[in-house]
């Protein structure tokens, strides 16, 4: 049986005893070192803010999550930059860096209130980014699943959450 709130509250209401937003960041920070610890092939995860700057990581070594940030906040916006055959720019649903040491997944996760202290906190909210670090052995697949399984989770302490469809393709 599960103790922590953000994993009681299968309703998506955000629980009464964790309604500031330091509630909200602990939540999150919970939910991201679960989902490190529990997909297979999963090292490390951090979410930053669509500026680069880390917000939130599942026990990253802090000036390797930080640069983690900025290179890949950097991947999330021209990801987001590149015109499609619409010609419209439109942010990329899920990004993969294949490298031999390990595969790095991008996908945008919504607008938060919950880091009303980040430089990058434009009326009240912040932009964020899922980024996550695999073993070059991890099922892909698996672990693109498994991360919007973690946005949805992260919508009770989002303004604007990622809309996630029916086939699991975030939009």
């Amino acid at each position: 049986m599960n103790t922590h709130p953000a994993m009681n509250n299968v309703s998506g209401d955000t629980p009464a005893s964790q309604t500031t937003a330091s509630g909200h960041r602990d939540n999150m920070a919970w939910l991201l070192r679960q989902f490190a610890s529990d997909v297979p092939g999963v090292t490390h995860a951090v979410l930053l803010s669509r500026d680069g700057l880390r917000l939130l990581d599942s026990d990253v070594d802090k000036d390797w999550a930080d640069e983690l940030s900025a290179a890949l906040s950097g991947v999330a916006s021209l990801a987001a930059n590149i015109t499609g055959p619409t010609h419209k720019k439109r942010p990329a649903g899920q990004v993969v860096i294949e490298r031999e040491d390990c595969l790095f997944f991008v996908q945008s996760s919504g607008r938060s209130a919950a880091f009303e202290g980040h430089p990058g906190n434009e009326r009240g909210a912040v932009d964020t980014v899922l980024a996550v670090i695999a073993t070059p052995d991890a099922d892909a697949g698996t672990v693109g699943y498994e991360m919007g399984r973690l946005v949805q989770k992260f919508a009770p302490y989002m303004l604007i959450p990622v809309r996630v469809g029916t086939g699991g393709e975030v939009r």
